[in-house]
């Protein structure tokens, strides 16, 4: 039987020398400028009624380069160059499936510093990676091993606003297979009193962690609001602003992570709710309570790990009553504020932890949904999400 391998990221943290430095910076901006010129142009050609694939657009990075004006382009690996035109090449195609919005220009303070090698760009001997137009390896904290005979597709050095230099490295993982079947379910109600809430009854606190560190991040965003602007004072101040959020950034993810392994090797069958949180951040009072809970992340993490070890996720119609929705009887309660934790069925009788009510009716929505495919509410047409849906994971090829 054929395997289908899955291609898995490994990301390390290194140090770069000054020279290695400076050339990473010179070519995050010459992929930056690639970029931008590319969109420009497919821009001009789209008022134009016009359309300009890749290959046209790799012909004009070739001109560009021969011009006084950007020869600076001819200083850096011409491989970063390449991809991202092939990245632009995929937001176009996002953009005419109406999957993304229209391309953005890249921004030299608000974009991701990034470039990508493929294999003609960089060389793995005896443990040690170097790139294009650099001599030297990098000098990589190898925090964990690659698999063994490991065959890198795509090296991707990037920067944080922190300052932190980080190498990604794709290959494909052979210890990544289907886990054992199971008949375990589970609904999973997120919130924000908890941060996950079981339909086993389990909840799992919300560490806040945002909150822990209010008062340090409020300081020094005070400082830095005092530096005059473009000033060295000003980027050491930017620089530990970036700092503080990134720790809070790497706990919320080293947290989200052991959650979403954890349930997916537990349970075959996991129900979500299909929640906008771009919207639901719109709440003022609630907004930085939200963005600090991770739900979007959460999510995502639960989608690509069930899609790894063959389970199953199934998302729920965001306006599915299921907190207002009695799990013993079915009758559905008019209305329920946030203030109430705990109610009594006036129907039944039957009294509701509210969160682990709610986890229970998603864990039933999300059944019927698996085993008849019926929709939880009447299905509907619009984009993202407004219907029951169920994800599918891959099925290994004979």
């Amino acid at each position: 039987m054929a395997v289908n391998r899955v291609k898995r990221a490994f990301r390390y943290r290194f140090y770069p020398s000054d020279v290695q430095a400076a050339e990473l910076l010179r070519t995050f901006g010459c992929v930056r400028k690639v970029y931008n010129l590319a969109l420009a142009a497919r821009t001009e050609a789209w008022a134009r009624q016009e359309r300009v694939n890749y290959h046209a657009t790799s012909a004009m990075l070739t001109a560009w380069k021969k011009t006084e004006e950007l020869a600076f382009l001819n200083e850096v690996s011409s491989v970063p160059l390449q991809q991202t035109l092939r990245h632009l090449q995929n937001a176009f195609t996002h953009f005419f499936a109406k999957r993304a919005k229209y391309p953005r220009f890249k921004s030299r303070k608000r974009s991701r510093k990034s470039a990508e090698y493929t294999t003609s760009g960089f060389r793995i001997r005896n443990g040690r990676l170097t790139l294009a137009k650099m001599t030297d390896p990098l000098d990589i904290v190898w925090s964990r091993p690659l698999p063994a005979g490991a065959k890198p597709s795509t090296v991707t050095v990037s920067q944080d606003a922190a300052g932190r230099w980080f190498v990604s490295i794709l290959c494909e993982d052979p210890g990544i297979e289907p886990l054992p079947a199971t008949d375990a379910a589970v609904g999973i109600d997120v919130g924000l009193n908890h941060l996950l809430t079981l339909s086993t009854g389990e909840k799992i606190a919300n560490p806040r962690h945002e909150r822990r560190d209010r008062a340090r991040l409020a300081k020094a965003q005070r400082e830095l609001s005092r530096k005059a602007k473009g000033s060295a004072n000003r980027d050491k101040a930017r620089r530990r602003v970036a700092r503080i959020h990134a720790r809070i950034a790497d706990r919320r993810r080293d947290l989200l992570h052991q959650l979403t392994t954890r349930l997916v090797r537990e349970n075959q069958t996991l129900v979500i709710e299909d929640l906008t949180v771009t919207n639901m951040v719109k709440n003022r009072p609630l907004a930085r309570a939200i963005a600090d809970a991770g739900w979007r992340e959460f999510r995502s993490m639960l989608e690509y790990k069930a899609a790894w070890y063959a389970r199953e996720v199934i998302t729920v119609d965001r306006f599915f009553p299921s907190t207002r929705l009695c799990s013993g009887c079915g009758s559905v309660r008019e209305r329920m504020p946030l203030s109430v934790r705990i109610w009594t069925c006036g129907n039944c009788g039957m009294a509701h932890d509210r969160d682990v009510n709610a986890a229970n009716n998603l864990l039933a929505a999300g059944l019927a949904v698996s085993v008849c495919g019926a929709g939880v509410r009447p299905q509907r047409s619009s984009p993202g999400g407004q219907s029951a849906m169920k994800q599918k994971t891959p099925r290994r090829e004979p």
